[in-house]
């Protein structure tokens, strides 16, 4: 039976992923290793309670004693990395916390898992994939080439530099250890579970509850938008398949101004739940943030080549998706918003974000 460490797989990427897994490679044995901060929700997976092929672990990744006891306990020889502090906002407002959670923390289970493996023979089948993210590769222009696999590093936020640094940690275990690494970088991603600090589901929240859907600046910087069951299929093929010692930029193509996606969605919205009218006009321009790159943008021709993945689903069919699930899932929506997720819009957009809802916005 096929051990896999998932870290982060109580949260939004992780959650999916966990779920695709399953679903795919029922044989296999994955443990979920999850700090369960803030944006981390075991009721994600609470339906897998009692499977004997399913292991949560509450666990801080940056604790060495915590990591490599897993290592000594279980036959770990395949792990997906996804554990990670992601907002670049929170990053902005406490920095400290990355570098511990995607530096320190990447580094521990490097070398844990390496630690664990090297006595083992080529054929055990050990493999480490490290996931990163497009913002390591800093802002394009609006006519630039999207960012291949060998483009420079450029990186703006304190999020995006810790990413950076872990990437390239990663890469040096294979260069001097010749460990079984393969890293994946992509573009945001949006689906079922995302936590709603993040745009998608931070829009779509405010507009059921008729409050303003605040947008950076002119709403004019570009992201690519990659449905998260898509990027599930990526990773398990990068993991499965992927050349040792290589990156995989995993992207959609599906380009959009933050001003136009979000506009799209209150469309969806709108046709899903016409009972409440047009939300269009709580769409509210506020101060840019520090640092705020223009656009991100991947040339994914690599793994199109080399595995054969390409993404399925559209960004109208996605966020159709999404809108889909948030709706079924109020309930879910609001116990993940907590009293520390109110201070935190507070403290970003201001007291008129997060004044109190409008009662019959809700429901549905």
């Amino acid at each position: 039976m096929t051990t896999l460490l998932i870290t982060g797989g109580a949260g939004f990427i992780g959650t999916n992923f966990v779920r695709f897994v399953r679903r795919v490679r029922p044989g296999w044995h994955l443990i979920n290793l999850d700090l369960l901060t803030y944006a981390g929700n075991p009721e994600n997976l609470a339906d897998l309670a009692g499977d004997p092929r399913y292991t949560f672990v509450q666990g801080d990744i940056a604790d060495w004693p915590t990591v490599s006891s897993l290592f000594a306990a279980h036959p770990i020889r395949r792990v997906v990395h996804l554990a990670a502090e992601t907002h670049v906002d929170r990053s902005i407002l406490d920095p400290g916390v990355f570098v511990r959670t995607n530096v320190v923390g990447t580094f521990n289970l490097l070398e844990a898992a390496r630690q664990a493996w090297k006595d083992l023979p080529e054929d055990a089948g050990c493999r480490f994939l490290h996931v990163s993210t497009d913002e390591v590769y800093g802002s394009l222009g609006s006519e630039d080439p999207p960012c291949s696999e060998s483009s420079p590093y450029a990186p703006s936020s304190p999020y995006s530099a810790s990413k950076a640094a872990a990437d390239w940690l990663a890469r040096s275990y294979f260069k001097t250890y010749g460990f079984p690494v393969l890293i994946t970088n992509c573009s945001n991603n949006y689906g079922p579970y995302q936590f709603p600090e993040k745009l998608i589901p931070f829009a779509l929240c405010q507009a059921l509850e008729g409050k303003p859907v605040p947008i950076y600046g002119a709403g004019g910087n570009i992201r690519d938008w990659l449905y998260v069951e898509d990027h599930c299929a990526a990773l398990l093929e990068v993991l499965e398949r992927g050349r040792l010692g290589e990156t995989y930029n995993i992207g959609a193509n599906q380009q959009r101004t933050n001003l136009e996606l979000v506009r799209l969605l209150l469309q969806i919205l709108a046709e899903m739940r016409p009972d409440l009218g047009n939300r269009q006009s709580l769409i509210t321009f506020v101060p840019d943030r520090p640092g705020h790159d223009w656009r991100y943008a991947l040339n994914t021709q690599k793994i199109a080549d080399t595995l054969g993945w390409r993404p399925r689903v559209t960004l109208e069919e996605g966020l159709k998706r999404t809108v889909a699930w948030y709706l079924e899932h109020q309930d879910w929506l609001e116990r993940v918003r907590t009293g520390e997720y109110r201070r935190f819009l507070e403290t970003q957009y201001g007291q008129a974000v997060v004044q109190e809802k409008e009662p019959a916005c809700g429901g549905g």
